[in-house]
């Protein structure tokens, strides 16, 4: 039996990581973390709200278990809203949620735990654990990161940012299930959670409009939108507002069809092309986490997934450029929308196992772009 920390936020998945764990025997205590200030309208629309907190509590009491909030706010605001900002005002293109993994649940909530003298922490995230080719059930040393049993709901990508040390401190309760087999647990529990929708905004934005809640921090920076040739072609009201990969929104006349194949914070400039412009056939990534005892080589085949919910497209592995402390992926095809600062993710050349990974800091340019843009 092991003293476990689980963190309720409120939803059906870590509801059911509770009532496993307490079926397992373990020593179970729920925390729910305050983490973002949600106005009272979005109520319902995020994880962070009271109705989270409530629902986390409900949860507890039908559980049995101790139950306490830890308000993160400051933490939260400081690592991933102020990081959200920086980045995208700097063009890339960060995903919140893996920063709160690695800079708020990880380095803060386990950290907390372990001083209190928790085991592990367990959270609702579908994705699963693997000693020795058989589900983790206990903290401790040897365990891997593989993909959910859902795969529709793999979440191994958002946790790549965790190392052997803390995945060994770490059970992921519902990853051997489907999103179906949990809300079936849940019902027969009781838990009022059973049927509460999923969220999918991020959870400081809980009203989804992202780039209204930039405009409120970093004001107003128009600039022009150009094609290959340089060309303007329209404005936009701030390169934040865009992102690689984008076609609709941009407000562009004509019926061709452009994509936004590039963003250039420093000059204001976006810059849009056809499809094919968005072709990238290398990644490169600086400084990445492993989240494996023997991180891939040169020469290894791996598979690199570049969004939360994308494909894994096979690729090998090769030295980086010069001066670079991390691998070149050179991808098998060309991968399509590839921006700076979103992660990517190795797997191994079954897909399974997660290896690790880090936000792309350079990756093949489209041929074509103005050199003022490309080559900054």
């Amino acid at each position: 039996m092991a003293r476990v920390l689980v963190a309720l936020s409120g939803g059906v998945d870590s509801a059911v990581a509770a009532a496993l764990l307490v079926e397992a025997g373990h020593d179970v205590t729920g925390v729910h973390l305050r983490l973002a200030d949600v106005p009272a309208a979005a109520v319902g629309h995020g994880c962070c709200g009271l109705d989270d907190a409530q629902d986390a509590r409900r949860t507890a009491g039908v559980l049995g278990i101790p139950f306490y909030v830890w308000d993160l706010g400051d933490v939260f605001r400081r690592e991933v809203e102020d990081a959200f900002v920086a980045g995208s005002a700097a063009g890339t293109t960060p995903n919140p949620c893996i920063t709160c993994n690695e800079r708020v649940k990880y380095a803060e909530v386990l950290a907390r735990a372990r001083t209190l003298g928790f085991d592990a922490l367990a959270t609702g995230h579908h994705a699963r654990l693997r000693r020795d080719g058989r589900p983790v059930t206990t903290p401790g040393p040897g365990a891997v990161l593989v993909r959910a049993a859902d795969r529709a709901k793999d979440q191994s990508y958002v946790l790549h940012v965790a190392t052997p040390a803390q995945l060994a401190a770490t059970l992921l309760p519902v990853g051997e299930l489907t999103k179906a087999e949990v809300r079936a647990r849940a019902a027969a529990l009781g838990l009022r959670v059973a049927t509460k929708p999923d969220s999918y905004e991020l959870c400081f934005v809980p009203d989804g409009d992202t780039s209204g809640w930039l405009d409120d921090r970093l004001g107003s920076a128009p600039g022009p939108v150009v094609d290959l040739e340089g060309r303007e072609v329209g404005r936009h009201d701030g390169v934040w507002r865009t992102t690689v990969g984008q076609r609709r929104g941009l407000g562009l006349a004509g019926h061709e069809r452009r994509f936004v194949v590039d963003v250039d914070a420093a000059r204001r400039t976006v810059v849009v092309g056809p499809r094919d412009a968005l072709a990238c056939g290398w990644v490169e990534v600086a400084a990445p986490t492993w989240a494996v005892a023997a991180p891939p080589r040169p020469g290894d085949r791996v598979r690199v997934q570049l969004r939360a919910h994308g494909a894994a497209h096979p690729a090998v592995v090769v030295p980086g450029g010069p001066g670079v402390a991390g691998p070149r992926l050179a991808l098998d095809a060309p991968a399509h929308g590839v921006a700076l600062g979103q992660a990517a993710v190795l797997y191994d050349a079954a897909d399974a196992v997660c290896l690790g990974g880090g936000p792309v800091t350079a990756a093949e340019r489209p041929a074509g772009l103005p050199l003022a843009v490309a080559g900054a």
